[in-house]
């Protein structure tokens, strides 16, 4: 299954985009998400953490996705 990947902050330099579409297997996971765009996109795992939202709530690695998902990656943020 195709998914779509929102991008914010800094994810969003580093994929080049402000959103991505990777393929995943069906019932993949935010676990198996994150793997794929870490191979895809090295300079993601050099973050200091990145959380997964999955329809406007953050998600466990081992949360299960659909096609019809609304997924986004959230770099750390700094304030100040």
């Amino acid at each position: 299954m195709k998914v779509n990947v929102l991008a914010f902050g800094i994810a969003k330099d580093i994929f080049g985009s402000s959103s991505v579409s990777v393929e995943l297997p069906e019932y993949g996971t935010t676990g198996k998400l994150k793997q794929l765009l870490e191979e895809s996109y090295p300079r993601l795992k050099k973050l200091a953490s990145y959380m997964v939202a999955v329809n406007n709530e953050y998600a466990s690695d081992e949360s299960v996705l659909a096609a019809n998902n609304e997924v986004a990656i959230i770099p750390p943020v700094s304030g100040g």
